[in-house]
């Protein structure tokens, strides 16, 4: 075994040290998140960070970097109080990934990327067209993490658009057939696969012992 002391962490370089420890967690989900500026700039920028905070209320978070510079994606959510989540599937990733790159305010990642937008149903931010799973939300707090200035963006889903063959029938996702990845780290993608699925965990239906 190889251990790592937090003093040996504070002692790598840079990129040793955000490698480390972006893909300590192991696989995260791959989103791509839609936003508008107050000019109509379509804005859309890959995150990995989104976690669901809970079910009632639906709610969603995505952790944003410190406002040191300007953070579009952050500044276009503060301003409309909309955006969308948008899964990433294994046939746009190159240029999924190419949105974090750091485009001026008045370029669009969706032109630049060549990744089409739609809108759906009259909600004002845009969508990724290739996405399987595309998710409205409407801002509802922000909660300031003081260890490091990050914020924790939280978001109420107001509306799902996916496949139907995709759903099933206890309302659980496919992700196998819809093509997502996953990512590990800043700029590694993973294939998703499922293993398998049980039932509500019980007391009563522990599994039996078994022997090394």
């Amino acid at each position: 075994m190889k251990y790592i002391t937090r003093e040996d962490i504070k002692n790598l370089n840079k990129i040793s040290r955000l490698n480390l420890i972006n893909s300590i967690t192991g696989y995260k989900p791959g989103n791509l998140v839609g936003t508008i500026s107050q000019d109509k700039t379509e804005n859309l920028a890959i995150f990995s960070s989104l976690v669901h905070l809970g079910s009632n209320p639906p709610l969603l978070g995505i952790i944003t970097r410190p406002n040191t510079i300007p953070r579009h994606t952050y500044s276009n959510i503060m301003s409309s109080k909309l955006y969308t989540i948008n899964s990433v599937n294994d046939k746009m990733i190159e240029r999924s990934h190419m949105t974090s790159a750091k485009f001026k305010i008045d370029e669009s990642e969706f032109e630049k990327c060549n990744i089409d937008s739609e809108y759906i149903d009259g909600f004002p931010i845009p969508f990724v067209k290739e996405s399987e799973i595309k998710i409205a939300l409407e801002f509802k707090e922000e909660i300031k993490i003081f260890s490091n200035n990050t914020i924790l963006l939280v978001g109420e889903i107001i509306k799902i658009i996916l496949k139907k063959n995709i759903i099933s029938d206890d309302g659980s996702i496919d992700f196998e057939k819809t093509g997502t990845v996953c990512i590990s780290g800043l700029d590694t993608y993973y294939s998703t696969k499922k293993l398998a699925k049980y039932p509500y965990a019980r007391r009563d239906k522990l599994p039996l012992k078994w022997s090394r």
